[in-house]
């Protein structure tokens, strides 16, 4: 295993982690076989752990199965989505109030006296980031907490974050978690190259573009995930459209799938590693084989020829979307003004 540094903070990763949404019992899985696939996970040399306090009791999973082994996993989580049922409105967000309610109950969920990554799950418009960041530093202060890092950031708002950060003496975020694969390379244009100008390391999402990349879906055949309407993504033609041609090029460099998709996303010398949300031991089998493919320079430029580099192909359904793109009246004027204009 080929690790490397998370950022500026001289913690050694492995270039896959694991993503531990699927793991919450509500999935499926009983939390002995999550248990089962995480040591193997650790067995095979990955290291990192991302979960969340919003993917149902993922961390209660992820925590007992830790334990005896919290020392040699570098164990990241994020806050500010809504937990479970709960809507109260100060029981989310980037507040001072709700971060450290937030931390106190993802350490005992995890059965952990520290956090070696606290990440921002989505932005909070209606938090002030200096609020946050202080909140934040706070906690590494503490010992509570080692790094700090957000998730699906707009390039703007992460070089907001890091000049606050030094004007005002606080703790930086770290990381960032984007959503990158062959079919949504849109964070080429800014966010990459935003996170490696302040050296910050880049855990990505979704680097098997929500399974349009793991050849099982195929344009013009039914097949039971279609069916099931689990993914909007594919009924996507022009996604559909691209896997297409990726197939036969993955066939021409005898590649399954899955390890080019991957070894793609790992390849940007921006992206230090790649989330991997499996749910069987065969699903993690079947990509730990694919972790030392490296892909030619001549992949590599067929890629961009289907998926010009910089290029959504689609949204997915978990992206983020500024709040100017989901509210109509944050991008009109009001009737009377532009009647006056």
């Amino acid at each position: 295993m080929q690790y490397r540094t998370l950022g500026r903070t001289g913690i050694k990763v492995s270039p896959y982690a694991l993503g531990t949404l699927m793991f919450a019992t509500v999935m499926g899985n009983a939390p002995e076989d999550s248990a089962r696939i995480i040591h193997k996970a650790l067995d095979a040399g990955i290291n990192f752990v991302d979960t969340a306090d919003a993917y149902g009791d993922s961390e209660d999973v992820v925590g007992k199965a830790l334990e005896g082994r919290r020392d040699d996993v570098v164990l990241a989580t994020k806050f500010s989505r809504p937990t479970g049922q709960d809507q109260d409105p100060n029981h989310q967000g980037a507040s001072r109030r709700w971060i450290v309610t937030a931390v106190e109950n993802s350490l005992r969920r995890l059965r952990t006296d520290y956090i070696d990554l606290y990440q921002l799950h989505r932005p909070d418009p209606h938090t002030d980031i200096e609020e946050t960041l202080s909140a934040l530093t706070d906690l590494i202060r503490s010992g509570k907490v080692r790094a700090i890092g957000a998730s699906q950031t707009p390039a703007s708002d992460i070089v907001e974050a890091q000049w606050v950060a030094e004007r005002r003496g606080l703790a930086r975020f770290h990381t960032e978690q984007p959503a990158y694969s062959v079919l949504n390379r849109g964070i080429e244009r800014e966010v990459l190259p935003a996170t490696q100008r302040f050296g910050m390391g880049t855990l990505v999402w979704g680097p098997l573009g929500q399974g349009m990349l793991t050849g099982r879906v195929r344009k013009d055949q039914d097949n039971n995930l279609r069916r099931a309407g689990l993914i909007r993504a594919f009924n996507d033609e022009r996604r559909l459209d691209a896997v297409e041609k990726l197939i036969p090029l993955a066939a021409e460099a005898g590649l399954p799938m899955t390890h080019l998709a991957m070894a793609f996303t790992i390849a940007h010398p921006g992206v230090t590693s790649a989330l991997i949300g499996v749910r069987t031991m065969d699903h993690l089998d079947g990509l730990l084989t694919g972790l030392d493919v490296t892909l030619t320079d001549d992949i590599l430029d067929r890629i961009d020829d289907i998926v010009p580099p910089g290029t959504d192909i689609g949204t997915l359904d978990q992206a983020y979307q500024p709040p100017a793109l989901e509210n109509p009246s944050l991008r009109r004027r009001p009737l009377t003004a532009r009647a006056a204009a």
